[in-house]
């Protein structure tokens, strides 16, 4: 982990962290628009979990699919950051993943992303080809955890999966 100034460990610049948001109420409980359906207490949990976890790096920014499982996942980390949540449809469900990758790029060092579980595998893997990531054989997307992504620099770009830190 970096230390608290928000400096990276590895290659010297604030990395982008990418979430899957935390666990939702399941979409065969939900009878309202799929878009507003919220987190369970669990994912609130996690959400909580998730602030504590990366307040830590110092992000610049927190972008948000506007969909209320993503937003309210990032809230309380943007609120101890003290930056507000912004929302963008390329983040959101169904959005594709070189779109979603363009506003990576747009956002710069120090940026947090929160997105879906469709969204989030797609990115992950247009950073791992432009970015000549290694990713390893098997890599997840569960929900509630984090990819860590340092950004090429001359010496390489780095990627490290932080698994959720509790559980529904």
């Amino acid at each position: 982990m970096p230390p608290a100034s928000g400096a990276s460990g590895t290659l010297g610049v604030v990395p982008l962290l990418v979430v899957r948001h935390a666990d939702a109420y399941p979409r065969s409980h939900w009878e309202g628009d799929d878009r507003e359906r919220p987190l369970s207490p669990g994912g609130r949990r996690q959400a909580l979990a998730l602030s504590r976890r990366l307040a830590v790096f110092g992000p610049a920014s927190v972008v948000s699919s506007p969909y209320a499982r993503c937003v309210e996942t990032v809230a309380p980390l943007a609120a101890a950051v003290g930056v507000e949540v912004a929302t963008d449809w390329r983040l959101a469900e169904g959005a594709a993943g070189e779109a979603a990758y363009t506003l990576a790029e747009s956002l710069g060092d120090g940026a947090v992303l929160c997105s879906h579980g469709d969204v989030i595998p797609a990115l992950i893997a247009e950073l791992e080809a432009r970015w000549a990531l290694d990713l390893g054989a098997n890599p997840k997307f569960e929900k509630g955890s984090v990819w860590v992504l340092h950004r090429p620099d001359g010496r390489g770009a780095c990627a490290e999966y932080l698994p959720p830190l509790s559980r529904h």
